[in-house]
Protein backbone atom coordinates (compact mmCIF):
# COMPACT_ATOMS: atom_id res chain seq x y z
CA UNK A 1 0.00 0.00 0.00
CA UNK A 2 0.96 3.87 -0.38
CA UNK A 3 2.41 5.69 2.78
CA UNK A 4 -0.79 5.40 4.94
CA UNK A 5 -2.20 8.77 6.01
CA UNK A 6 -3.38 7.84 9.78
CA UNK A 7 -1.60 4.93 12.01
CA UNK A 8 -2.77 3.74 15.59
CA UNK A 9 -0.35 2.24 17.24
CA UNK A 10 -1.61 0.69 20.84
CA UNK A 11 0.77 0.42 23.47
CA UNK A 12 3.04 3.33 21.59
CA UNK A 13 4.21 4.50 24.92
CA UNK A 14 5.93 0.67 25.29
CA UNK A 15 9.40 -0.46 24.81
CA UNK A 16 8.76 -1.45 21.21
CA UNK A 17 5.61 0.76 20.31
CA UNK A 18 7.94 3.97 21.08
CA UNK A 19 10.39 3.07 18.65
CA UNK A 20 7.75 1.62 16.00
CA UNK A 21 5.70 5.72 16.47
CA UNK A 22 9.43 6.86 16.02
CA UNK A 23 9.69 4.68 12.58
CA UNK A 24 6.40 5.89 11.30
CA UNK A 25 7.07 9.66 11.94
CA UNK A 26 10.50 9.03 10.40
CA UNK A 27 9.83 7.20 7.07
CA UNK A 28 6.52 7.96 6.53
CA UNK A 29 4.09 11.20 6.24
CA UNK A 30 1.67 9.50 7.93
CA UNK A 31 -0.19 11.57 11.25
CA UNK A 32 0.03 8.96 14.54
CA UNK A 33 -1.65 8.08 16.85
CA UNK A 34 -1.00 6.12 20.16
CA UNK A 35 -3.46 4.45 22.46
CA UNK A 36 -1.77 3.14 25.83
CA UNK A 37 -2.80 2.41 29.22
CA UNK A 38 0.19 2.93 30.82
CA UNK A 39 0.16 0.43 33.05
CA UNK A 40 3.72 -0.87 31.62
CA UNK A 41 4.36 2.09 28.58
CA UNK A 42 5.81 5.75 29.96
CA UNK A 43 5.08 9.43 28.97
CA UNK A 44 8.44 9.72 28.52
CA UNK A 45 9.46 7.17 25.72
CA UNK A 46 7.22 9.37 23.96
CA UNK A 47 8.73 12.65 25.22
CA UNK A 48 11.34 13.01 22.37
CA UNK A 49 8.42 13.54 19.88
CA UNK A 50 6.56 16.56 21.94
CA UNK A 51 6.99 18.77 18.95
CA UNK A 52 5.87 16.72 16.05
CA UNK A 53 3.07 17.65 14.80
CA UNK A 54 2.42 14.61 13.29
CA UNK A 55 2.25 13.12 16.76
CA UNK A 56 -1.67 13.43 16.26
CA UNK A 57 -2.85 12.68 19.27
CA UNK A 58 -2.20 10.30 22.56
CA UNK A 59 -4.70 8.82 24.52
CA UNK A 60 -4.79 6.94 27.78
CA UNK A 61 -7.28 4.15 27.70
CA UNK A 62 -7.76 1.02 28.32
CA UNK A 63 -8.25 -1.71 24.83
CA UNK A 64 -10.55 -3.85 27.42
CA UNK A 65 -13.31 -1.05 27.24
CA UNK A 66 -15.03 -2.06 23.96
CA UNK A 67 -16.32 1.67 24.29
CA UNK A 68 -12.99 3.23 24.76
CA UNK A 69 -11.93 1.46 21.50
CA UNK A 70 -14.99 2.16 19.49
CA UNK A 71 -14.86 5.74 20.34
CA UNK A 72 -11.25 6.61 19.66
CA UNK A 73 -10.81 3.99 16.61
CA UNK A 74 -13.26 6.28 15.04
CA UNK A 75 -12.70 9.31 15.54
CA UNK A 76 -9.16 8.72 14.28
CA UNK A 77 -10.11 6.35 11.36
CA UNK A 78 -6.94 4.76 11.02
CA UNK A 79 -5.35 3.13 7.52
CA UNK A 80 -3.33 1.05 9.37
CA UNK A 81 -3.72 -0.19 13.07
CA UNK A 82 -0.26 -1.51 14.60
CA UNK A 83 -1.68 -3.52 17.76
CA UNK A 84 0.95 -3.99 20.27
CA UNK A 85 -1.06 -3.18 23.53
CA UNK A 86 -0.60 -6.49 25.94
CA UNK A 87 0.02 -7.75 29.42
CA UNK A 88 3.35 -9.03 28.46
CA UNK A 89 4.64 -10.30 32.03
CA UNK A 90 4.72 -14.06 31.84
CA UNK A 91 4.15 -14.49 35.29
CA UNK A 92 1.62 -12.19 35.72
CA UNK A 93 -0.57 -14.14 33.29
CA UNK A 94 -0.20 -17.20 35.48
CA UNK A 95 -0.94 -15.17 38.52
CA UNK A 96 -3.95 -13.66 36.89
CA UNK A 97 -4.86 -15.72 33.56
CA UNK A 98 -8.34 -13.64 33.48
CA UNK A 99 -6.71 -10.40 33.25
CA UNK A 100 -4.42 -11.71 30.40
CA UNK A 101 -7.50 -12.55 28.79
CA UNK A 102 -9.13 -9.54 29.16
CA UNK A 103 -6.14 -7.75 28.11
CA UNK A 104 -5.02 -9.89 25.14
CA UNK A 105 -7.89 -11.74 24.26
CA UNK A 106 -10.89 -9.30 24.52
CA UNK A 107 -8.78 -5.76 23.99
CA UNK A 108 -7.52 -7.38 20.49
CA UNK A 109 -11.13 -8.51 19.42
CA UNK A 110 -12.62 -4.81 20.58
CA UNK A 111 -9.65 -3.42 18.21
CA UNK A 112 -10.30 -5.95 15.18
CA UNK A 113 -14.18 -4.55 15.57
CA UNK A 114 -13.40 -1.22 15.62
CA UNK A 115 -10.93 -1.11 12.49
CA UNK A 116 -13.64 -3.98 10.76
CA UNK A 117 -15.75 -0.76 11.18
CA UNK A 118 -13.47 1.66 10.36
CA UNK A 119 -12.46 0.04 7.38
CA UNK A 120 -8.39 -0.25 8.91
CA UNK A 121 -5.61 -2.46 8.13
CA UNK A 122 -4.47 -4.33 11.05
CA UNK A 123 -0.78 -5.39 12.35
CA UNK A 124 -0.88 -7.65 15.05
CA UNK A 125 1.86 -7.94 17.49
CA UNK A 126 2.45 -12.12 18.66
CA UNK A 127 5.45 -13.43 20.14
CA UNK A 128 8.09 -16.39 19.71
CA UNK A 129 6.73 -17.84 22.75
CA UNK A 130 3.52 -19.53 20.70
CA UNK A 131 6.28 -22.23 19.32
CA UNK A 132 6.69 -25.42 20.86
CA UNK A 133 10.19 -24.56 21.74
CA UNK A 134 11.23 -27.82 23.39
CA UNK A 135 11.14 -29.43 19.83
CA UNK A 136 13.59 -26.49 18.54
CA UNK A 137 16.66 -28.07 17.06
CA UNK A 138 17.74 -25.39 14.52
CA UNK A 139 15.80 -22.03 13.25
CA UNK A 140 12.12 -21.95 13.89
CA UNK A 141 10.18 -20.97 10.70
CA UNK A 142 6.66 -19.97 10.55
CA UNK A 143 5.57 -23.81 9.79
CA UNK A 144 6.96 -24.77 13.55
CA UNK A 145 4.35 -26.17 15.97
CA UNK A 146 2.60 -23.79 17.93
CA UNK A 147 1.90 -25.35 21.92
CA UNK A 148 2.00 -21.59 24.28
CA UNK A 149 3.44 -22.51 28.19
CA UNK A 150 1.45 -19.99 29.92
CA UNK A 151 -1.78 -17.80 29.15
CA UNK A 152 0.42 -15.45 27.85
CA UNK A 153 1.38 -17.14 25.53
CA UNK A 154 -1.93 -19.17 25.22
CA UNK A 155 -3.54 -15.46 24.73
CA UNK A 156 -1.43 -14.90 22.57
CA UNK A 157 -2.09 -17.63 20.36
CA UNK A 158 -5.94 -16.84 19.91
CA UNK A 159 -4.81 -13.40 19.14
CA UNK A 160 -3.51 -14.81 16.24
CA UNK A 161 -6.33 -16.50 15.37
CA UNK A 162 -8.96 -13.96 15.85
CA UNK A 163 -6.66 -11.74 13.44
CA UNK A 164 -6.59 -14.74 10.73
CA UNK A 165 -10.44 -15.33 10.91
CA UNK A 166 -11.06 -11.82 10.10
CA UNK A 167 -8.69 -11.76 7.10
CA UNK A 168 -10.75 -14.82 5.78
CA UNK A 169 -14.48 -14.08 7.34
CA UNK A 170 -14.43 -10.45 6.49
CA UNK A 171 -11.74 -9.71 3.74
CA UNK A 172 -9.53 -7.31 6.25
CA UNK A 173 -5.94 -6.63 5.45
CA UNK A 174 -4.35 -8.21 8.38
CA UNK A 175 -0.38 -9.35 9.60
CA UNK A 176 0.45 -11.35 12.25
CA UNK A 177 4.12 -10.69 13.46
CA UNK A 178 6.40 -13.08 15.83
CA UNK A 179 9.28 -11.08 16.81
CA UNK A 180 12.49 -13.15 18.45
CA UNK A 181 14.09 -11.57 21.57
CA UNK A 182 13.97 -7.44 21.24
CA UNK A 183 16.30 -5.63 23.07
CA UNK A 184 17.96 -1.94 23.02
CA UNK A 185 16.95 1.55 24.78
CA UNK A 186 13.57 1.98 26.45
CA UNK A 187 13.93 -1.17 27.51
CA UNK A 188 13.62 -1.70 31.27
CA UNK A 189 16.27 -3.49 33.10
CA UNK A 190 14.70 -4.97 36.10
CA UNK A 191 11.88 -8.05 36.25
CA UNK A 192 11.18 -9.73 33.47
CA UNK A 193 13.36 -6.67 31.28
CA UNK A 194 15.62 -8.05 28.40
CA UNK A 195 18.53 -9.91 29.26
CA UNK A 196 20.82 -7.75 27.72
CA UNK A 197 19.87 -4.34 29.33
CA UNK A 198 19.55 -6.44 32.87
CA UNK A 199 22.94 -7.05 32.12
CA UNK A 200 24.09 -4.10 30.33
CA UNK A 201 22.73 -2.14 34.07
CA UNK A 202 24.71 -4.56 36.34
CA UNK A 203 27.65 -4.33 34.44
CA UNK A 204 27.50 -0.39 34.34
CA UNK A 205 27.11 -0.63 38.70
CA UNK A 206 30.14 -3.01 38.81
CA UNK A 207 27.63 -5.71 39.78
CA UNK A 208 27.76 -9.29 39.49
CA UNK A 209 26.19 -10.62 36.20
CA UNK A 210 24.55 -13.99 37.39
CA UNK A 211 23.69 -16.76 35.06
CA UNK A 212 20.39 -19.24 36.04
CA UNK A 213 21.83 -22.91 35.49
CA UNK A 214 24.65 -23.61 32.66
CA UNK A 215 24.06 -20.74 30.66
CA UNK A 216 24.26 -22.56 27.81
CA UNK A 217 20.70 -21.69 26.66
CA UNK A 218 20.58 -19.13 23.56
CA UNK A 219 18.67 -16.16 22.50
CA UNK A 220 18.20 -14.63 19.22
CA UNK A 221 18.91 -11.09 19.91
CA UNK A 222 16.97 -8.86 17.84
CA UNK A 223 17.78 -4.77 17.92
CA UNK A 224 14.66 -3.10 18.55
CA UNK A 225 15.32 -0.65 15.71
CA UNK A 226 15.09 -3.40 13.51
CA UNK A 227 12.11 -4.96 15.08
CA UNK A 228 10.82 -1.13 14.15
CA UNK A 229 11.53 -1.44 11.11
CA UNK A 230 9.87 -5.20 10.47
CA UNK A 231 6.52 -3.76 12.11
CA UNK A 232 6.66 -1.04 9.94
CA UNK A 233 6.54 -3.09 6.45
CA UNK A 234 4.60 -5.66 7.47
CA UNK A 235 2.07 -3.04 8.77
CA UNK A 236 2.01 -1.76 5.25
CA UNK A 237 2.67 -4.60 2.96
CA UNK A 238 -0.03 -5.98 0.69
CA UNK A 239 2.26 -8.91 0.15
CA UNK A 240 2.29 -9.85 4.14
CA UNK A 241 -1.65 -10.00 4.56
CA UNK A 242 -3.15 -13.31 5.91
CA UNK A 243 0.38 -14.40 6.51
CA UNK A 244 2.47 -15.04 9.53
CA UNK A 245 5.88 -13.43 9.89
CA UNK A 246 8.90 -13.97 12.08
CA UNK A 247 11.47 -10.89 13.01
CA UNK A 248 14.66 -12.46 14.05
CA UNK A 249 18.42 -12.58 13.08
CA UNK A 250 18.65 -16.26 12.29
CA UNK A 251 21.58 -16.05 15.15
CA UNK A 252 21.40 -17.51 18.79
CA UNK A 253 24.02 -16.93 21.39
CA UNK A 254 24.92 -18.51 24.39
CA UNK A 255 23.88 -16.79 27.90
CA UNK A 256 27.39 -17.32 28.71
CA UNK A 257 28.65 -16.01 25.62
CA UNK A 258 26.35 -12.55 25.91
CA UNK A 259 27.70 -12.12 29.39
CA UNK A 260 31.12 -12.40 28.52
CA UNK A 261 30.50 -10.21 25.22
CA UNK A 262 28.50 -7.30 27.47
CA UNK A 263 31.76 -7.48 29.85
CA UNK A 264 34.67 -7.44 27.67
CA UNK A 265 32.81 -4.64 25.15
CA UNK A 266 32.29 -2.42 28.04
CA UNK A 267 35.24 0.62 28.05
CA UNK A 268 37.55 0.56 31.24
CA UNK A 269 37.64 -1.84 34.17
CA UNK A 270 34.26 -2.41 35.37
CA UNK A 271 34.59 -4.78 38.35
CA UNK A 272 31.76 -6.82 36.98
CA UNK A 273 32.37 -10.49 37.57
CA UNK A 274 30.10 -13.49 35.37
CA UNK A 275 28.46 -15.82 38.14
CA UNK A 276 26.28 -19.19 37.71
CA UNK A 277 23.84 -19.73 39.81
CA UNK A 278 20.95 -22.41 40.70
CA UNK A 279 18.07 -21.80 38.38
CA UNK A 280 14.73 -20.96 39.96
CA UNK A 281 12.77 -22.42 37.51
CA UNK A 282 14.65 -25.14 35.60
CA UNK A 283 11.58 -26.71 34.34
CA UNK A 284 10.63 -24.31 32.61
CA UNK A 285 13.97 -23.04 30.48
CA UNK A 286 14.17 -22.88 26.75
CA UNK A 287 17.61 -24.11 25.80
CA UNK A 288 17.59 -22.77 22.04
CA UNK A 289 15.74 -19.87 20.73
CA UNK A 290 16.69 -19.15 17.18
CA UNK A 291 14.05 -17.74 14.30
CA UNK A 292 14.25 -18.04 10.64
CA UNK A 293 12.99 -14.98 9.12
CA UNK A 294 13.62 -15.85 5.35
CA UNK A 295 10.06 -15.30 4.44
CA UNK A 296 10.14 -11.56 6.10
CA UNK A 297 13.29 -11.02 3.88
CA UNK A 298 11.64 -12.00 0.84
CA UNK A 299 8.53 -10.77 1.25
CA UNK A 300 8.87 -7.47 3.02
CA UNK A 301 12.38 -6.60 1.80
CA UNK A 302 13.85 -6.73 5.44
CA UNK A 303 16.89 -7.47 7.23
CA UNK A 304 18.22 -7.15 10.46
CA UNK A 305 20.99 -4.64 10.12
CA UNK A 306 22.41 -3.63 14.09
CA UNK A 307 24.93 -6.29 15.36
CA UNK A 308 24.70 -7.43 18.63
CA UNK A 309 28.00 -5.56 19.73
CA UNK A 310 26.72 -2.22 18.45
CA UNK A 311 23.13 -2.89 19.92
CA UNK A 312 24.91 -3.45 22.99
CA UNK A 313 26.93 -0.14 22.91
CA UNK A 314 23.44 1.69 21.91
CA UNK A 315 21.81 0.86 25.34
CA UNK A 316 24.65 1.12 27.65
CA UNK A 317 25.02 4.74 26.05
CA UNK A 318 21.78 5.21 26.94
CA UNK A 319 21.16 3.79 29.89
CA UNK A 320 24.89 5.24 31.18
CA UNK A 321 22.70 8.52 30.18
CA UNK A 322 19.67 7.68 32.37
CA UNK A 323 21.92 7.06 35.27
CA UNK A 324 23.82 10.00 35.92
CA UNK A 325 21.17 12.35 35.07
CA UNK A 326 19.73 9.98 37.96
CA UNK A 327 16.43 8.96 35.91
CA UNK A 328 15.21 5.82 36.94
CA UNK A 329 12.13 4.75 34.18
CA UNK A 330 14.75 1.88 33.29
CA UNK A 331 13.48 0.19 36.50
Amino acid sequence: MADPKRVLVTGGAGFIGRWVVKAFLADTRARVYVLDDFSNGVKENLAEFSGEPRLAGVKKGRIQSAKTVEDFVGKVKPDLCVHLAAQIIVQDSIDDPGGTFESDVRGTFNLLEACRAAGSRFAFMSTCMVYDLAAAKSGITELHPVLPRSPYAGAKLAGEHLAISYYHAYGMPVTVMRPFNTYGPHQKATGEGGVVSIFVSKQLRGEELRIYGTGRQTRDLLFVGDCADFVMRAGMSRAAEGRVLNASTGEDISINALARLVVDSAPGKTGSKIKRVKHIHPQSEIMKLCGDCAAAKKLLGWKPRVPLKKGIGLTRDWLSDLMERGDTTWQ
